[in-house]
């Protein structure tokens, strides 16, 4: 059977959550095309009975696919294995924590009708603390001053892809993915849906602000050279200060000028080198670090079981334990 539609929603420790979301999904589903769909859950290691829900799911549903990776391997490598696996005419990849609304895939849907690859939600509201809402808004707006691609400002990972759009995707080999930046990058038309962004439903939240930091970090060190270049220029303005403080000093010496040789101005001077140094060095480092990530040539993600899942052969990067 042809499918037209593949839902992609990543589980971590979401035991409470599964049964609302599978019902909520289900039914927007069913309202659009009855058979022509299919919902794959990514298992990214989770460590209480969301497995066992999903397995339980499987066993009624045979719409339902499960891809249980070996161990968490993070939010953007599940989505990956999710979109990997997805035979869809059209993937929609969405949280599955139900702070995206299934019922908005109904409006990406006509979206995608109007000839768009890439359908984004963009959030009008959220019901996140104060501090996520800051720091979201804060890093789309400075990533797009600092890249060279723009992300839609305020698009989470809530979107419809094309399958054009997922081919390209799928056979992209880097290793380590914002996929939030990927998806401009690759460019074709692109439509919007406005929705607003739900409290989580159940359960914590998985990403906290270590984790979107780290993610920040990995978006900008992948989509942006500007820091380097910021810094060369740092480097030039400041060897230049001191080429003219060298010249300064050489025209009182021989100008007979009795120059005070102060330690306190010569400790705040190497400190501030000193600091500049150290930041150019941790922003080169990032970038080292994601050369040495892309050389190591170790799989995405490594897939422990598949339900309802035939393991076709897999993009190079991916890797199906036997």
């Amino acid at each position: 059977m042809k499918i037209k539609y593949s839902i992609v929603i990543p589980i971590y420790n979401e035991e409470n959550i599964i049964p609302e979301l599978y019902s909520r999904t289900t039914k927007v589903l069913g309202s659009v095309d009855k058979t022509g769909y299919e919902i794959i859950f990514v298992d990214d290691g989770s460590n209480d009975h969301s497995l066992e829900i999903l397995e339980k799911l499987y066993k009624k549903d045979s719409k339902i696919k499960i891809v249980s990776l070996s161990r968490n391997f993070g939010h953007q490598e599940a989505i990956s294995a999710g979109i990997d696996f997805a035979k869809g005419n059209a993937v929609i990849t969405m949280d599955g924590d139900l702070q995206d609304p299934p019922e908005i895939i109904i409006e990406f849907i006509k979206e995608w009708g109007k000839n768009c690859k890439i359908v984004y939600g963009i959030r009008k509201n959220t019901k996140e603390s104060f501090q996520k809402r800051v720091f979201s808004k804060m890093f789309y707006r400075v990533f797009n001053k600092l890249s060279n691609v723009k992300i839609p400002l305020d698009a989470g990972d809530f979107c419809l892809m094309d399958r054009e759009i997922v081919d390209i995707l799928v056979n992209l080999p880097e290793k380590v993915r914002f996929l939030r930046g990927i998806r401009p990058w690759i460019g074709f038309k692109q439509g919007f849906v406005k929705y607003n962004r739900d409290k989580r439903y159940g359960g914590k939240a998985k990403y906290t602000i270590n984790k979107s930091t780290k993610l920040a970090i990995n978006a900008l060190a992948s989509f942006s050279y500007l820091p380097l270049h910021l810094f060369v220029g740092i480097g030039f303005f400041t060897s230049l200060f001191s080429f003219i403080g060298i010249v300064l000093t050489i025209i009182a010496k021989f100008a007979g000028i009795e120059v005070v040789k102060g330690w306190t101005s010569t400790i705040m001077v190497i400190l501030l080198l000193g600091g500049i140094q150290l930041i150019m060095l941790g922003i080169i480092g990032e970038y080292i670090e994601k050369i040495f990530e892309e050389t190591k040539h170790r799989p995405l993600y490594i897939v422990n079981k598949l339900v309802g899942i035939t393991p076709n052969q897999l993009p190079r990067g991916r890797q199906v334990s036997k």
